[in-house]
């Protein structure tokens, strides 16, 4: 790590001053806040406003078993009503698109990993092991009681150009179960040693010693948070985005990469097979992996399915139009679980999707995520 964020390491960063309430959360991103069943053998049941939400607007296809919790400034449950220019537009977009000029748009598109969601049992616990720990800054936190819930995010720069984690704690639960399909976050540093000394000193635990990865030269280290999650350490001299991978396992690589590429208009940086130890991987992204965070697909010999738990929840995408980004998902075989349209509240237009494998993404408008960070 760079001298100047060892120097952040040794010292706590200072949390920042949370900004105003009106940005966009976990529960915002589509994704609700995780809230384990009273009788675990029986899935979860739609609230009052899921139940709404369907009647109204006949998603009952694409919600899923968990329910869509959206973050509001009131007590009070929104009501959710289509509106006729949010319909207009849907139909517009879906009339715009051949196969050909979907893939071209997605391409064009404005586009850049936001933030990566996800759970933790005790946040002010993991706050303090990222910044003392991966010298990462605090940047926002904010509380909803009426929701029960807290977020946090935090990063190596500013969230409107930086990639950033956002934590999610849900009162009273205190643990969640990561799965086998998650992988771990990637953190670009210069020197993996000092940075990995830097961390054990802090109490920080280290569970791979710095040396060069398997099958190839980057120097790598593994170490893990209070919850169990993995953070890879690379050596990257100079990054601009130290923050710059999330790591997701996949049962069918090529119908991985292909899905990525036309329907969330990706690139595939690099690929690489490793017959010696049975895995192959793929770099996914919006631009050079070592100037971007980018989306890492691992697939390993003979795996085609994996638990995925309920601890990790989404990625964060920017875009300049969700109407027309729902379009292309589903013309490329995607599934859309959340329809495109503005938040009840704050009005952030969002649509969210599966991959093949079932791991989410949530698509942001451009301008309404820079207003929410003003």
């Amino acid at each position: 790590m760079a001298a100047g964020r060892a120097a952040a390491v040794a010292a706590c960063a200072s949390p920042a001053v949370p900004r105003r309430s009106l940005l966009l959360s976990t529960a915002a991103a589509g994704e609700p806040p995780y809230r384990p069943p009273a009788d675990s053998s029986s899935p979860s049941k739609f609230s009052r406003f899921d139940r709404s939400a369907v009647r109204l607007l006949g998603w009952t296809a694409a919600l899923q078993p968990e329910p869509v919790r959206l973050s509001r400034g009131a007590s009070a449950a929104p009501k959710l009503r289509a509106s006729p220019p949010d319909a207009a537009q849907a139909a517009t977009a879906a009339a715009a698109f051949g196969s050909k000029e979907a893939f071209a748009w997605a391409k064009s598109d404005n586009r850049r990993l936001l933030h990566v969601v996800y759970r933790v049992g005790d946040i002010d616990r993991t706050i303090k092991f990222y910044t003392e720990c991966l010298g990462m800054k605090l940047l926002r936190k904010r509380d909803i009681p009426e929701e029960k819930y807290t977020n946090a995010f935090l990063g190596y720069g500013a969230e409107d150009n930086h990639f950033v984690v956002e934590l999610t704690y849900n009162y009273g639960v205190d643990k969640y179960d990561i799965g086998a399909g998650f992988g771990h976050f990637g953190i670009a540093v210069d020197d993996v040693a000092k940075t990995v000394e830097l961390i054990r000193a802090k109490g920080g635990k280290v569970t791979r010693e710095p040396g060069p990865v398997k099958g190839g030269k980057t120097v790598i280290a593994f170490v893990e948070d209070p919850d169990g999650y993995k953070f890879e350490i690379l050596e990257r001299p100079g990054t601009p985005e130290p923050l710059c991978q999330v790591m997701l396992r996949v049962g069918d690589l090529d119908r991985a990469i292909s899905f990525y590429e036309k329907a969330c208009g990706m690139e595939l940086l690099r690929k690489r097979d490793n017959p010696e130890y049975k895995y192959t991987v793929a770099m996914m992204g919006y631009g050079p992996e070592d100037k971007n965070a980018v989306l890492e697909l691992t697939y390993n010999y003979g795996v085609t399915e994996y638990d995925k738990g309920n601890a990790y929840a989404q990625i964060a995408i920017g875009t300049d139009d969700v109407y027309k980004t729902a379009e292309v998902v589903k013309l490329f075989g995607g599934q859309v679980v959340r329809e495109p349209g503005p938040l009840p509240g704050i009005n952030t237009k969002i649509t969210s999707i599966l991959d093949p494998d079932g791991w989410k993404s949530v698509f942001v408008d451009n301008i309404d995520f820079a207003k929410e960070l003003e």
